[in-house]
């Protein structure tokens, strides 16, 4: 074993015991887990070797959601580096300085340029971890967002209010349609960690890096999606009115596929009008599977306060 592998590997464990010891020996009021075995039989599949890769996809509430989240698995994960997920970290507040950056480096997290776009090297090593079968963790989120901000729409089917998810990055979109192997991906959902790290955090030291403890954390995974789905999406022959997605998300997500789908994703030569579009549509896809597990575990607010809509949402809200 390389130097390099042999401090990641000590990184990882290390990180992985002490955030199981957070979420076991009495640091947190109670902890809940759902659906684990959904990412274990994942992890677990020989496929891998044959480069189909995983993804997990969350919602992102607090600072310490990875790797705190990841306390949750098996000592034998901590073990064996092929069974511990890549994340895509910020530059401007993971890798700060030498110290920072060897540390998240080791931890195996990709360094992303913040305003940089999708085509950057970040997202070209997340596509070849996963082309050789790794897991992938991603926020598509891009950013902390607390249940409190979520912007809220009225769901006219049912006649309510609900919340949604800021709208997820359309680097997840890329990553799906450039692996080689459409990746296993595995929808998450956290709450109660908003509560062990609030934003606006205090601005004095140390309690702006100190977590509330004795907290009601909730993880749950839900089970794979369904390929079927996502491929028939990846269909460059499908109009855009033909994706299933489309009849998923309603008009609203529609409209944002058609307005905003084009935003800011000049690429490499070869970028078309098409893939700008498959990639707003496959990004669209996770989001919404990522909210209707949201809807299942924490309610039509997704865990927020409850509020009071006073203007009706635009069709790209």
């Amino acid at each position: 074993m390389s130097i390099h592998r042999l401090l990641s590997a000590c990184t990882v464990t290390t990180i992985g015991l002490v955030c199981k010891a957070f979420l076991n020996f009495g640091f947190c009021k109670s902890v809940s887990v759902t659906g684990l075995h959904h990412l274990l039989h994942a992890l677990d599949d020989n496929e891998r070797n044959n480069g189909r890769g995983i993804v997990t996809v969350a919602n992102h509430i607090s600072t310490l959601d990875d790797p705190v989240t990841w306390g949750v698995l098996p000592v034998r994960c901590y073990l064996n580096l092929r069974d511990m997920r890549w994340a895509l970290g910020a530059s401007d507040i993971m890798f700060t300085n030498p110290v920072f950056s060897a540390f998240f480096r080791k931890g195996q997290v990709l360094e992303t340029m913040r305003g940089k776009g999708i085509y950057q090297p970040a997202v070209d090593s997340t596509i070849d971890k996963l082309n050789s079968g790794d897991w992938v963790h991603l926020f598509g989120e891009g950013k902390v967002n607390q249940p409190y901000q979520y912007p809220l729409r009225s769901d006219n089917g049912k006649g309510e209010v609900v919340a949604r998810l800021p709208r997820f990055k359309w680097g997840t979109g890329r990553i799906l349609m450039e692996t080689k192997r459409l990746p296993v991906i595995i929808p998450m959902w956290l709450s109660g960690f908003e509560d062990i790290m609030p934003e606006p955090r205090p601005q004095s030291i140390p309690a702006k890096f100190l977590p509330r403890l004795r907290q009601h954390l909730r993880i749950t995974f839900a089970p794979p999606l369904d390929p079927a789905i996502l491929m028939s999406v990846l269909d460059p022959l499908r109009e855009p009115a033909r994706y299933p997605v489309s009849e998923d998300l309603g008009n609203e997500d529609l409209g944002r596929l058609g307005v905003e789908g084009a935003d800011g994703l000049r690429g490499p030569l070869g970028e078309t009008e098409e893939k700008r579009r498959v990639r707003a549509a496959l990004t669209a896809v996770v989001q919404h599977e990522v909210e209707k597990l949201g809807y299942a575990v924490s309610g039509p607010l997704l865990g927020g306060p409850s509020r009071i809509l006073s203007t009706p949402p635009s069709s790209s809200s």
